[in-house]
């Protein structure tokens, strides 16, 4: 592993970032960050100043980790060393290159954190940043980084690091299980699954997705997280975990602080002229061509942005948004927020719906056969230049002319989002607009008592 070292910390708050130790053997980024804040904890070489932070960082990059998640501890301490020393012997007890990660370690000291460690983690939400630019960025502000395999990782450390979640955000306590136990099936009632998302809805959500009877709060692989409850605050995710009896004996809990379900991704407003691949951001704009449904049951329409620039946009068959893309028309106005997906031999490039706002319906006009002035039923075209004839009545109107009437539209103008089960972990759930909360501070916050537990 390779270690850059700058100056020795001094007494203050330490700001410890991890990224990419998932790997195909069951590794997770969260679980080192339990292990790391078990440890601190239990020697009581720290105090931490706010709940672990799980960024979730810009889900459209190809060389992602399987959910794009960074981890940042912050704590203050006055054995800086002793920390470090006990982070490496955490991170190197197995090397995790030969089964697909590339672990990024970032630690900075310091009260607060600089603007342009800032600015890159938002820049880290919504666009391509590569490992230079992190690197450039460490040695610049003396962080500590620590990094192995292609190092990628490191760019999530730090990001994870310069998120402060002073905006909107929600919290997630994750259960993790014993070693022996991962890679065996989780087994869980879904009854009280049910049960405790209606007790706690709306203060916890994407539990159970209704319209298709699916547990949403168990993962599937081999990891060792046996479930994650996300919610509106410490309390009622603990509460809500509580509330699960679970079968197996647990290692313990852990609660973070997130950016899940908050749409911080799509807050970058973008013109179609110079958007990029693997991009997110999100745009008001017109339909420019009627949506067409494809193989596979997704939609492919053509939207412009207000400088004229024009491209595809797809609606995707799992979001179950199919059928209300389908009811677009040419000149309705829409927000939507996306990814940019690479180009294609079939297309240059195209919008990743994830979701969509009708602000505006156009209205659209049809022409029909006139009404019989005798019997009120619709009349029929007797040809070319010939009126009209009713064909009840037998009424013959040679100069009666088909009339424009306005079309009902089948769509409501407000926001459509996916169904739970195609939620990316940042997708803010419709129920969650309004409910956005901030903080002025990170300073203010106090931890529930029972935000950490080890069995």
């Amino acid at each position: 592993m390779q270690v850059y070292t700058k100056t020795s910390a001094k007494s203050s708050v330490v700001h410890i970032g991890l990224d990419d130790t998932d790997s195909t053997r069951g590794k997770c980024t969260t679980h080192a960050a339990y292990r790391i804040t078990d440890y601190l904890l239990n020697h009581k070489f720290s105090e931490f100043v706010d709940y672990p932070l799980l960024i979730r960082l810009n889900p459209n990059i190809p060389w992602k980790t399987r959910g794009n998640g960074a981890v940042c501890l912050r704590f203050r301490t006055a054995y800086h060393e002793d920390v470090l020393d006990r982070l490496m012997d955490l991170v190197d007890h197995e090397r995790l290159v030969a089964s697909g990660a590339n672990p990024g370690i970032a630690v900075y000291c310091g009260e607060s954190i600089p603007p342009s460690i800032q600015s890159f983690a938002r820049k880290a939400l919504y666009d391509v940043v590569s490992r230079k630019m992190a690197e450039e960025l460490a040695k610049r502000h003396q962080i500590r980084f620590f990094i192995d395999g292609n190092g990628q990782g490191l760019v999530g450390s730090i990001a994870a690091i310069g998120t402060l979640l002073q905006e909107d955000h929600t919290f997630e306590a994750v259960a993790y299980r014993k070693q022996e136990k991962c890679g065996t099936l989780r087994k869980l009632d879904s009854a009280q699954v049910v049960q405790y998302d209606t007790e706690t809805f709306p203060y916890t959500f994407n539990n159970y997705d209704r319209s298709h009877h699916r547990v949403l709060i168990l993962p599937h692989g081999p990891d060792p997280v046996f479930c994650g409850i996300r919610g509106e605050s410490a309390e009622i995710v603990v509460s809500a975990l509580r509330k699960l009896q679970i079968s197996e004996k647990l290692e313990g809990h852990m609660v973070f602080r997130t950016n899940q379900g908050t749409n911080q991704h799509l807050q970058n407003e973008m013109g179609f002229a110079d958007i990029k691949c693997y991009t997110a951001g999100f745009s008001q704009c017109r339909v420019d061509s009627r949506p067409t449904v494809i193989e596979g049951g997704h939609a492919i329409f053509s939207v412009r942005d207000p400088v004229g620039a024009v491209v595809n946009a797809a609606v995707y068959e799992p979001t179950d948004l199919v059928n209300i893309a389908a009811k677009l028309e040419v000149g309705d106005v829409i927000k939507i927020g996306f990814g940019v997906r690479k180009p294609s031999s079939k297309h240059l490039r195209i919008l990743n719906v994830e979701y969509l706002q009708v602000l505006e319906t156009k209205e659209i006009f049809e022409t029909v056969n006139p009404i019989c002035l005798t019997c009120n039923k619709r009349m029929k075209s007797e040809g070319m230049n010939k009126g009209f004839r009713c064909h009840k009545c037998g009424s013959r109107n040679k100069d009666a002319k088909k009339i424009l009437i306005l079309k009902p539209r089948m769509i409501e103008t407000r926001l459509f989002v996916p169904t739970p089960r195609a939620h990316r972990h940042l997708t803010k759930p419709v129920h969650r607009y309004g409910m956005e909360k901030s903080l002025r501070s990170t300073s203010a916050i106090t931890l529930c008592p029972a935000w950490f537990s080890k069995t």
